[in-house]
């Protein structure tokens, strides 16, 4: 096809585009195409240029017509019936470019289009991103005296809006509207538009005119465009003014509107307007349920959350994958890992779609809750992997200790230059390197970073310490003007716990507690320090100092879940019903017990001190277990601070003396405890997993 120049260049703005055109009287003659290279086209059409408006769209010269008009031949010209059917079956199909092809055909033949016409051929440019012909057609609308009709103003509005934005698509708003007449449509368009743009405050203002002139009918539509402008802005006095109007025309219990409600009032941190909303729905489909339960995990609720789930699949609604990823993170939990291995059940059962994001909520899921096996089975079935695949599978390797697996994946990475990495994912993959004391790996992800934030450049001295180069970890600190950090103070420190580097140890713990004076945990360091070194006076001193300023450590606790039931144990506890038994098996074991191990660990002095090392809560929640489940299943237990070390040393070799693994999640990571080893490789790092 030959180009031929167009009335308006193609970058200029659409103000001028249609100057072109307000003034141009209906054509006598009706447009058409030049072809060339085209021997399937009459040659009585070729050279006619008499329309002041021809088209100019380079994507029409690689449309391929058919050597013979037989189709077209037989559509009728007397209307345009056919011919808009045909359109609209191309663009059903994705096939915009023959659509423009059958339009062209139109022209030639001498058929006007109508107001079902050209709207269809403006969405077809919308979709296929043709901004020159759109234009031009709608510089054809003028010809055809369409321009103002509602269905072509719509579309043009649609067209405008998604390819220049909302100021364009006002232009056209303007220019077609009747001063004192709203079309709802078309001014609901326009707030869409301006919210999509980042203007939620402009999309209202628009929204209440519209309100104002009395001449519009709200409707449904609407009203939700101008609650997610509210959601946007987090405002809830606005967004329960939206939502007075709604009552006032009688579309507060419409779904779409109600759905509205519930995502704003979430987003405005309102979780009791939004389940007030939820409860008087006389409808709800699976947004209704999706929001609600999400709100709920979102806010911590994941017990309520999980008891939606199960209502949402009693009331014959299809969970999909945004309510299977909005539901998981409730089961990333070891007490309630369970009811993830049976939504993962569901989700197979019933063919629901397992599409990326529920499989990286999936992979997720089973990290968080102790599962890394089945996560690593995931991972390793998907066909498809992104940048949070890949964040979640690192993470989740630090967390249990999985060193082979993450120099796998960070080998994976590493040879594919051509990944986009974020800064997550640069977090995670210096962790896994500090895990797997990479430190050629570490540095070379490292230098990739343009910045380096406050995370990665404390994650860098943590690799470094645990592969005891403290000369060129002191070296990067200072480069870099870090020590006045408790962060980097804390991954140095790390370091000196694994090599036992007890002197540069107890300066690190002397200038964490300069710097965070008020920090109960720094004084539990050095008082565990001293302790270890047998200063009882400055330990008894550091104690003083801990009570003159009124600091008290977190209190250690630890619990298990049995048989639907969480039990919690403290420190010494002898609440418990079966306390003696947890005792007595806990005595029986420690009697095989070599020598007893110590250090530096973050625990209460004051609060352990003196009693009686089986005391500690993570010890007798393992006894519990040991009594309560059968022999050679998995114990799971969590605890609020680090396990400490003489703890370590005794739950290693429990799980060498029953045969049976031992899982343990403390502030740090996993210890996957099993024939006297332990998945952390005696890192129990204070800084990062």
């Amino acid at each position: 096809m030959e180009v031929i120049p167009a009335a308006a260049p193609a970058s200029s703005s659409i103000s001028c585009t249609h100057r072109c055109f307000y003034k141009t009287d209906k054509p006598s003659t009706v447009p058409v195409l030049r072809f060339k290279n085209h021997s399937s086209c009459d040659s009585s059409y070729r050279g006619i240029t008499n329309f002041p408006v021809r088209l100019q769209v380079s994507a029409l010269e690689t449309v391929e017509i058919a050597p013979n008009h037989e189709l077209f031949d037989k559509i009728s010209t007397s209307d345009t019936f056919g011919w808009n059917t045909l359109i609209q079956k191309h663009i059903d199909h994705g096939n915009f470019h023959a659509a423009f092809t059958v339009y062209e055909q139109m022209l030639i033949r001498g058929i006007l289009p109508d107001r079902h016409t050209v709207p269809r051929i403006i969405a077809a440019s919308r979709l296929s991103g043709s901004l020159i012909f759109g234009k031009q057609v709608h510089g054809q609308s003028f010809k055809f005296g369409l321009s103002s009709n509602s269905f072509v103003v719509t579309a043009l509005m649609e067209f405008y809006g998604f390819l220049e934005g909302a100021e364009s698509a006002r232009w056209v708003f303007e220019k077609t509207s009747q001063e004192s007449t709203y079309n709802v449509i078309a001014c609901t368009l326009l707030c869409r538009f301006y919210a999509m743009g980042g203007k939620p405050l402009i999309a209202l203002e628009l929204f209440n005119n519209m309100l104002e002139s009395g001449t519009a009918d709200i409707d449904a539509v609407s009203l939700a465009t101008a609650i997610g402008a509210c959601g946007l802005i987090k405002s809830l006095k606005e967004g329960k003014n939206i939502h007075r109007i709604a009552r006032v025309h009688g579309l507060a219990s419409n779904i779409l509107v109600s759905n509205s409600l519930l995502k704003m009032y979430l987003d405005c941190a309102s979780l009791n307007d939004a389940r007030k909303v939820f409860d008087k729905m006389s409808t709800k489909d699976a947004i209704s349920w999706t929001e609600m339960l999400r709100g709920h995990v979102k806010k911590g609720g994941f017990g309520e959350g999980l008891k939606l789930f199960r209502e949402m699949i009693t009331n014959g609604i299809k969970p999909d994958p945004l309510a299977i990823s909005s539901i998981l993170p409730a089961c990333a939990r070891m007490a309630v890992r369970k009811q993830g291995k049976e939504i993962h059940a569901h989700l197979l059962r019933n063919g629901i779609d397992m599409n990326l994001t529920v499989q990286n909520a999936l992979v997720d899921m089973y990290i968080k809750s102790g599962s890394i096996e089945y996560a690593s089975i995931i991972y390793s079935r998907m066909n498809c992997r992104d940048v949070i695949s890949w964040t979640i599978m690192l993470l989740g390797c630090s967390l249990h200790g999985q060193i082979d697996l993450a120099i796998s994946i960070l080998h994976d990475i590493d040879h594919n230059s051509g990944s986009e990495i974020d800064q997550n994912l640069y977090d995670a993959v210096l962790s896994a390197c500090s895990t797997a004391r990479l430190v050629d790996m570490g540095r070379r992800f490292f230098s990739r970073i343009t910045s380096p934030n406050l995370s990665q450049n404390t994650l860098m001295v943590l690799i470094l310490a645990r592969s005891a180069l403290f000369d060129e970890a002191m070296s990067f600190i200072r480069e870099r003007n870090l020590s006045r950090h408790p962060e980097v103070l804390k991954a140095l420190l790390d370091g000196c716990k694994v090599h036992n580097n007890i002197y540069m140890g107890k300066q690190v713990m002397e200038q964490l507690c300069e710097f965070e004076p008020l920090n109960a945990e720094n004084y539990v360091l050095l008082q565990n320090w001293y302790a270890q070194n047998r200063n009882w006076d400055k330990m008894e001193r550091t104690r003083e100092t801990m009570n003159d300023m009124g600091l008290k450590p977190k209190k250690g606790y630890s619990w298990i879940e049995y048989r639907n039931k969480v039990h919690v144990f403290g420190t010494e506890d002898l609440s418990h019903p079966q306390s003696d038994r947890i005792y007595q098996e806990l005595q029986h074991l420690m009697k095989k017990k070599v020598e007893e191990v110590s250090n530096f660990g973050f625990h209460d002095v004051d609060e352990e001190r003196g009693c009686n090392p089986i005391g500690h809560s993570e010890l007798l929640a393992v006894s519990f277990g040991l009594i309560s489940t059968e022999a050679g299943s998995t114990i799971r237990v969590t605890k609020n601070l680090h396990v400490c070390q003489n703890c370590h040393e005794t739950v290693m070799m429990i799980s060498e003396i029953v045969n049976r693994e031992i899982i343990i999640k403390d502030q740090s990571c996993f210890h996957h405890f099993k024939n006297g080893r332990c998945s952390c490789h005696n890192f129990q790092s204070q800084v990062f997993p």
